[in-house]
Order: structure tokens, then sequence, then C-alpha cells
């Protein structure tokens, strides 16, 4: 299986790229391929809008988006890794997401499946709610099958969370 990695960190150390090593490590462990995109610091600008693309062809934008969104159209699964900012995804994740737009149909047809990985310094169900919510919507618009969600509350740093997550990410890497 083709597996393609969107990370929104800008932590490249941080707690949501630590479960993704996790889980990169079991997938390729099951013979899978995977690749990995760093939206927080890759080129990529955000969506204008202004419909040029179609919602089926290329985005105007200068920048790695559009060979991002080809490596989405090769891929099998999509996974989407970000901490909790304000009790959503990164704005630099939420930015590539945004330029779905450009492939939309492309994207929806090809029902891929999805996985959400994220990390919140908060212990509590609240700080989840939303984003997990938030994806739901996300994999129910694009026809994705939702292959799982490691929702790691507590998790502020690497050394405060708990290990119970890490091995739930290479778990799900390795039994996909």
């Amino acid at each position: 299986m083709k597996i393609l990695i969107l990370t929104g960190s800008p932590h490249k150390k941080g707690t949501s790229n630590t479960l993704v090593s996790e889980f990169k490590k079991g997938a390729v462990e099951a013979g899978h391929q995977v690749e990995i995109y760093d939206c927080a610091h890759g080129n990529l600008h955000p969506c204008l809008g202004c419909d040029a693309c179609g919602m089926n062809g290329k985005c105007i934008q200068k920048d790695e988006g559009n060979q991002v969104l080809a490596k989405i159209l090769e891929s099998d699964l999509i996974v989407f890794a970000t901490p909790i900012y304000y009790f959503g995804m990164s704005a630099q994740l939420k930015m590539m997401i945004d330029r779905f737009y450009a492939q939309n149909g492309n994207i929806t047809r090809k029902h891929m499946k999805a996985i959400l990985l994220t990390t919140a310094w908060n212990d509590d169900e609240i700080v989840m709610k939303g984003i997990k919510t938030h994806f739901e919507i996300i994999f129910d618009y694009l026809d994705f099958q939702n292959a799982g969600m490691i929702l790691a509350k507590g998790a502020g740093t690497v050394g405060m969370m708990p290990r119970k997550y890490l091995e739930e990410a290479y778990s799900l890497g390795r039994n996909l």
C-alpha cells in the first residue's frame, strides 16, 4: 500500500511527529511504502479561492502544493498528523487541506483510506472533541474510509506522552 503522511507540526521532534515515526516504523515493517510531506516546513501557500482549478485541475499557486496533490492521487492511504492548537489542527496542515480543493473530485473518487494522528497538552476529553468531529466531517466529505484515529491526550512534550500512544501508532501502522 502507498501511504502519504501529511505532518503539520512546526516542531520537527515534537509529539505528533514522534507518533508519525512510530506509525511509519510499523507500516514499513508491514511492507508498505511510506512517504512524509512536512506541511509546516514545505513551500506552501494558501488557497486563494480563485477557482482557476475548477476543482479538478492545477492550482495557480507556484509552490509544492500541486506535487503534494499528485502524491495524494497516487496514494492508497493518507495520514494527517498534527498537534492541537486552540482546539483544532495546525494552520500549516489546514493550509494543505484547503488546497485539496484543486483536486476535490479526483480525491473523492479515489475512496482512499485515512488516519488521524493528533496530540494535545491537555488530558481532558474536551480538547479532542472538536478535532475528532472536524476530521470525521473531512473524511466523510472526501469519501475517505476512516482507518483509525489516535487522539493522544496529555502529550504536550515527548517526555510526558503516555507510552500507550506510541504503541498504538506503531500497531496501527503494522496492522494495516
